[in-house]
């Protein structure tokens, strides 16, 4: 028996529901201490590994779902915080599943991908920031930014660049991602 077209589309479904598990569950590894929390960055890495495996409108969803299903289910991230990570990860998702899809397969690609990815999301993270901030009559600084999406992330950062490209160059190699 041959099995239907829609195989890819049950597996990206699976996928989709183990990366919004992992955004749920990861947090508390390091929700005792916040500042490692917040230095690893633990919901992100779900959120990419969403958009390399199910595609970019798969990431979008999760990455967007995760951090205020998690603020709903688990007071973490307080809500206003949850807000601006919705479209950050939302970001990281849609841009790591459109890049690696439209970039040639090379280990190089997915670099380009992942870090484009970041870049993004970070920059539409502080853009929210400002329009959080803004409605609060407070203002969100150059500096505040800088220490917030990078300085403080450099750990999260460097376990991105080492994990993600590792889990899906592997998944590429098992033949366990999905075509399009």
């Amino acid at each position: 028996m041959k099995i239907s077209n829609g195989a890819p589309s049950v597996r990206k479904l699976a996928y989709a529901a183990l990366c919004l598990a992992l955004a749920l569950v990861l947090p508390f590894l390091t929700g005792q201490i916040p500042e490692i929390g917040n230095m690893l960055c633990p919901m992100h890495i779900p959120a990419l590994l969403c958009g390399f495996l199910c595609g970019w409108p798969w990431g979008l969803v999760v990455g967007g779902i995760a951090p205020i299903l998690r603020s709903l289910l688990f007071v973490r991230p307080p809500m206003f915080s949850a807000i601006g990570m919705a479209f950050e990860l939302a970001v990281y998702g849609a841009a790591a599943g459109f890049l690696y899809r439209k970039l040639p397969k090379s280990r190089g690609s997915i670099y380009a991908a992942l870090i484009i990815a970041m870049i993004a999301g970070r920059l539409v993270w502080g853009v929210v920031q400002i329009v959080l901030m803004g409605l609060q009559d407070s203002a969100f600084t150059l500096q505040a930014f800088l220490a917030s999406a990078v300085t403080t992330a450099i750990p999260g950062i460097i376990l991105q660049l080492v994990l993600i490209p590792v889990v899906v160059m592997a998944l590429e190699k098992a033949r366990l991602i999905p075509e399009d």
